[in-house]
């Protein structure tokens, strides 16, 4: 206690209900996809190791964001389900912080990391005869850097200021997990500063790298427009589409979220988004590299027929 401010040694989660049954459900359900996501963003990051075909810019980007996925979604839907079996949820506060700053971080990450495979793409597209020296392991290995590190120093700068927001004895989280919003709900005390930092975090991590995202795929289409032939238009597209599917997932669901007045926003609609990003995306982002890729099929389809002939 500092004065007549007081800081929680643990918070409680409210979760998403508190009928048995249903929690029994949503354990299996996101076990269930909580498997998954490991099993298929382990399976690209080993494919595109194993397989010397991938070792290009396009899937250097995608290992990292592969193995985002994984750790993103491991950061907090473990303690979702146990939480799913246990009467009393609770989290204690420097766990609570450990885990904020490690979705702030991994987020904040993938949504760099996504702008840098629209400038893959772009180039790819734009400038082909070029490629190979523009995309050079040099720039993929400083845009991957600088990408972890804006993450990280954006999510140190956001979990610093929120976690030292007092909240005079309240400690009950109307939320899954420990989210900046859920949290800042609770301080007891002026949050201006915290609006502030919430706004430039949005902004750096997820305005800038969208414009950089929008400002690629119009040079892309332009340059699509151009070929006369539908088979190279269809050629140009299908070197875009995955990423081009998982970018408007991604983005589409944070701008709606992030962008608009704080006022028309819920704990429920909150709720929402944390799970989109924790459970659905991850699961789904290798999902679409696979079935919308015909390298990421024919070096699984080398992979399984190697395994296969080592065996007889």
């Amino acid at each position: 206690m500092r004065g007549n401010v007081t800081w929680v040694s643990e918070f409680i989660l409210m979760g998403l209900s508190s009928d048995k049954h249903i929690q029994a459900a949503l354990f299996v359900l996101f076990g269930a996809t909580y498997l998954l996501t490991l099993l298929g963003n382990g399976l690209i990051v080993l494919l595109i190791a194993l397989d010397p075909r991938l070792h290009l810019p396009m899937y250097f980007f995608l290992c990292h964001l592969s193995v985002v996925d994984i750790c993103y979604t491991s950061s907090g839907v473990p303690q979702m389900l146990a939480h799913f079996l246990m009467e009393k949820k609770t989290i204690s506060f420097a766990l609570c912080g450990t885990q904020l700053f490690f979705a702030l971080t991994l987020g904040g990450t993938e949504f760099l990391l996504l702008a840098a495979m629209a400038y893959d793409r772009y180039v790819a597209v734009c400038d082909p005869l070029r490629y190979t020296v523009v995309m050079s392991p040099r720039l993929c290995m400083v845009l991957a850097g600088v990408s972890w590190c804006v993450g990280v120093a954006n999510s140190a700068v956001e979990t610093a200021v929120t976690m030292r927001l007092p909240t005079c004895g309240r400690n009950v989280l109307n939320h899954v997990a420990c989210e900046t919003l859920a949290l800042v709900r609770l301080a007891c005390v002026d949050i201006t500063l915290n609006q502030v930092v919430i706004l430039a975090s949005s902004v750096v991590v997820l305005l800038v790298p969208c414009c950089l995202v929008s400002l690629s795929y119009a040079h892309i289409v332009a340059a699509i427009l151009k070929i006369r032939s539908t088979q190279g238009r269809r050629k140009a597209f299908e070197t875009c589409a995955s990423h081009l599917t998982v970018v408007s997932m991604s983005y589409g669901m944070a701008l709606f979220t992030y962008m608009q007045p704080r006022s028309t926003a819920s704990a429920e609609q909150d709720k929402v988004v944390v799970l989109f990003y924790a459970v659905v995306t991850p699961m789904l982002n290798p999902l679409i590299y696979s079935l919308r890729n015909k390298d990421v099929k024919a070096a699984l389809s080398r992979v399984l027929t190697k395994s296969f002939e080592s065996k007889t």
